[in-house]
């Protein structure tokens, strides 16, 4: 049975995610900031110390990441850097470090979203980091061909999120959690790499 680490367990995309590849027949390992073996993306010791406790894994999935949504004119330098620190570097960290441990053949799935196709106001940072893992995703996968697969999932607005997020997404169709859940099965279970799995446009 295939280990599959997900961080960012316990959201709405996460859990999802957990419940896909369970029943699916995966070895899933739940990580978050408050799980028994935690995370904190943003901080690179947190991550090395995560996989030192988990050692040798299959899979990775990331469901996780924080930038700040605000009109252009307010961005601050530390809004920005919410962005390039949590989603895009934690994102890249949790790469880097895990292939210390990931054992051949494995993969390794991160989040993007389609703020960089269809940018919305107060999405500049989101946009700007989504472009930036995508990029890193694909020239990632081209150095790492004998040593790991790596793809992202890039979904737009999750249904079970509209009450917090119907207003930025106006016009937006949306996508349960459970579709989205299925790219990153398909990420896992599949032979592709260097991929960015549109889901929902």
């Amino acid at each position: 049975m295939k280990k599959v680490i997900i961080i960012g367990a316990t959201g709405t995309i996460g859990n999802a995610v957990c419940k896909k590849l369970t029943s699916s027949g995966y070895q899933v390992i739940t990580i978050s900031r408050s799980s028994q073996i935690s995370v904190d993306i943003s901080d690179i010791e947190s991550i090395r110390n995560m996989y030192k406790v988990i050692g040798a894994f299959d899979d990775l999935i990331s469901t996780t990441g924080k930038v700040a949504f605000k009109p252009i004119q307010e961005m601050s330098y530390a809004d920005f850097m919410l962005g390039l620190t949590n989603k895009l570097m934690g994102q890249v960290n949790l790469v880097q470090e895990g292939l210390k441990y990931i054992k051949k053949e494995g993969s390794f799935t991160l989040t993007t979203g389609i703020l960089n196709h269809e940018p919305i106001a107060l999405g500049s940072s989101a946009a700007m980091v989504n472009a930036a893992i995508e990029g890193y995703v694909k020239a990632a996968s081209l150095e790492l061909r004998e040593k790991a697969r790596i793809n992202a999932v890039s979904p737009t607005v999750i249904t079970e999120a509209l009450d917090k997020y119907a207003s930025f997404f106006a016009g937006f169709k949306s996508i349960s959690a459970d579709e989205a859940a299925l790219a990153y099965l398909k990420s896992v279970a599949g032979i592709e790499t260097g991929k960015v799995f549109h889901v929902g446009f």
